[in-house]
């Protein structure tokens, strides 16, 4: 019974399948009429008494090119009526023409078939890597860290008790697959002196929707559908957790945003809870991955606060995966202040175990001179990769071109993903 709703009125389809139908029996008829076959006697006499009138004789040859010429027009026909047919449903499916069905369906067929790629981090870094990984392959999960404290997210998580948004926020953001304006909608900031100031719609949206459905990887889920995400983004927890540092003088500095301010060398990290439960979809998906990526990021307020969630190092290190780490462009003040990429590596070692990289992919692009100085002033400067320490700790190199050409020194996301996928094939190949 359902097919005859197709049959109702206002839904522009019966007029294409009566021409469709039409089309059929003109290719049926020109068929008979070509092999001489009596398919309905009455119409085929009177296309042979037709071709008796025009000619003066029972010539086969032009009969049976005037049956081609009725199978020529049944197909057009039938391609006409197909091709309405489909616009007069995609019209409704896919109001947007601005983007073609076949690019729509091939390119969902395309990442379909891309490899597993797992990404743990958090911070503006991971949001970089993702826009880029999308382009490839839509098997993407993005683990993210729920150790942030600061802005909208912490007092959304101090106020209402859940784990920050934030950052999570933005991975969804990078991953969607969706309007401008609705992007430009998830991240816009409240501005004034309300009670709303500094809040970010997305942050609010994120935090009602784990409030209706009870839980905050359910309330990922729906949103991702808002967004229409490829891919999947995933908290480590789902427990209130925080980031503490003992810095190389033994003090210890409680919250991950008070970590920079205090300008000391960090000696490791650690949660508080120091026990807590992993959500256990992240950890499938660590070991589902063909590729595990870490960061790039903030390496011990975005990066390893991850790998302290009880399982995910674990997992991590067990994974016969390719693991890559993205090692950041600069060094952050208060953070990784004179930090070598083997130290950057190290420090993850560390805190995750010794196989928990494989190779680190290191920029090979030099910085303007201009933006270096501009970032020495704020004490930031380039990651130096100090080759002979990487491979004391076996750990493979890999240069590449990794940063954009604007008036800041950031990883592209293009970039990345290009050099990623280079690595991935390479080593399949």
């Amino acid at each position: 019974m359902n097919f005859l709703k197709w049959l109702y009125p206002g839904m522009k389809f019966k007029r294409w399948l009566v021409l469709f139908a039409a089309g059929v029996m003109l290719v049926s008829l020109g068929m008979a009429v070509v092999f001489n076959y009596k398919f309905i006697d009455n119409i085929e006499e009177a296309i042979f008494m037709t071709v008796y009138r025009m000619t003066g004789s029972y010539d086969y040859t032009i009969t049976s090119l005037f049956g081609a010429f009725m199978v020529l027009l049944g197909v057009v026909i039938i391609l006409i009526a197909v091709r309405y047919t489909v616009r007069s449903v995609i019209s409704v499916l896919l109001p947007d023409r601005d983007q073609r069905l076949v690019d729509v369906i091939y390119e969902k067929r395309r990442l379909g078939k891309g490899p597993a790629v797992a990404v743990v981090g958090g911070g503006h870094g991971l949001s970089v890597l993702l826009r880029g990984i999308k382009e490839a392959t839509s098997n993407v999960t993005a683990v993210v860290t729920v150790a942030d404290d600061g802005g909208s997210s912490g007092r959304l998580r101090e106020e209402l008790g859940i784990i920050p948004p934030g950052d999570l926020r933005n991975c969804l953001c990078a991953l969607a697959y969706t309007e401008p304006l609705m992007e430009k909608l998830f991240q816009h900031r409240f501005g004034g002196n309300s009670a709303l100031s500094g809040h970010n719609f997305g942050n609010l949206f994120i935090a009602a929707m784990a409030e209706v459905t009870g839980d905050m990887e359910t309330a990922l889920l729906e949103s991702s559908k808002v967004l229409a995400v490829k891919g999947k983004v995933l908290p480590a927890s789902k427990e209130h957790v925080r980031l503490d540092a003992i810095m190389e003088d033994g003090t210890v500095v409680e919250g991950e945003s008070n970590i920079p301010e205090v300008h000391k060398k960090i000696h490791r990290v650690k949660l508080f809870p120091e026990k807590v439960e992993a959500v256990q979809s992240s950890m499938d998906a660590l070991r589902e991955a063909e590729i595990i990526i870490l960061g790039p990021g903030s390496l011990y307020t975005s990066v390893i606060p991850n790998l302290l969630v009880d399982g995910i190092a674990d997992v991590v290190c067990r994974s016969k995966a390719i693991k890559i780490y993205i090692c950041n462009v600069m060094t952050q003040p208060g953070e990784t202040d004179g930090y070598t990429a083997s130290m950057h590596v190290k420090a993850i070692l560390d805190h995750a175990g010794r196989h928990a990289v494989d190779f680190v992919l290191v920029n090979s692009t030099p910085c303007p001179p201009d933006l270096e100085k501009k970032y020495a002033e704020a004490g930031a400067y380039p990651v130096k990769v100090d080759e002979a320490e990487l491979n004391k700790m076996g750990v493979g190199i890999i240069k590449a071109d990794l940063i954009t050409q604007t008036d800041a020194i950031h990883h592209d996301p293009q970039k990345l993903c290009d050099s990623v996928m280079r690595i991935v094939y390479g080593l399949r190949r």
